[in-house]
């Protein structure tokens, strides 16, 4: 009988670790691009993220690439969602962000499935002010999200005209208004809205949109809160990711046909 109660014991300090270990890399599995990809990125478009942003781990230097969609487990398209057209060529690039481009104080991502309204953090000048600038150019108009996450951390990324994690839009600037951290952990509330990145000072146009209270390290420039549409994010988490999983393509392919700047 010892011997057994002795076995049961181990099994379940065997298990409750293992449960450790994987909740803790999935928190640190964010969105961001490969090292090697970063930096071919960072010499012609300075474009971070959608991969693991921080290089914490051997896991995070692997390149996150957009899990091709199944016909055999997709499941029928949302009654919310539109079909659309195809994405955009990736051709807009710009060399930077003017010195006088001007922040809204919010911004309106007009989807297949829906509108999500944004309101737009004061505490991130420069990085509200690159997104007017994107979204008045007509940068993210008919521009996939490309990556859904649904375990540790719950997001959607959108912001990257190839739709593969690898685009941007030819600049990149400063990180700024992280969320503040204890044990080098922060939260990202749900309804928040962040930069993604490849590393420090990398942010470019990849941006993701949390549906979910979502455990993070403090390396990802919030610049916004969204007000309202936080229902179509939780219908299009709930349609899952493609080919099962819980990080990839979205199963429910999702738009933004046009990005619109509230003065």
């Amino acid at each position: 009988m010892t011997s057994k109660r002795e076995r049961e014991l181990a099994r379940a300090k065997y298990e409750r670790q293992t449960e450790r270990r994987s909740q803790r890399q999935n928190r640190e599995r964010l969105v961001k691009i490969s090292a090697g990809v970063a930096v071919i990125l960072l010499v012609a478009v300075g474009i971070p993220l959608l991969k693991n942003v921080n290089k914490a781990t051997e896991a995070e230097s692997t390149a996150v690439t957009s899990t091709p969609t199944s016909t055999a487990t997709k499941p029928a398209a949302l009654a919310i969602c539109k079909e659309v057209g195809p994405n955009r060529p990736d051709t807009m690039k710009f060399a930077k962000v003017p010195a006088n481009a001007k922040a809204g104080s919010g911004l309106t991502l007009r989807t297949n499935c829906g509108n999500v309204e944004i309101a737009l953090d004061k505490s991130a000048p420069r990085t509200t002010a690159a997104m007017s600038f994107l979204a008045k150019r007509g940068f993210f108009n008919q521009t996939q999200c490309h990556r859904l996450t649904t375990q540790g951390i719950y997001v959607l990324q959108c912001g990257d005209p190839t739709a593969t994690g690898s685009g941007g839009p030819g600049f990149s600037f400063k990180d700024e208004n992280f969320p503040s951290a204890t044990g080098g952990s922060a939260v990202y509330k749900r309804g928040t809205v962040a930069m993604a990145n490849s590393g420090p000072n990398t942010n470019g146009s990849q941006f993701f949109l949390v549906f979910q209270d979502s455990p993070l390290p403090p390396n990802y420039s919030v610049w916004g809160k969204i007000t309202a549409g936080l229902d179509i994010l939780d219908q299009i988490a709930g349609a899952g990711v493609a080919g099962g999983g819980a990080d990839g393509q979205p199963n429910q392919r999702v738009v933004i046909a046009k990005a619109v700047v509230t003065p």
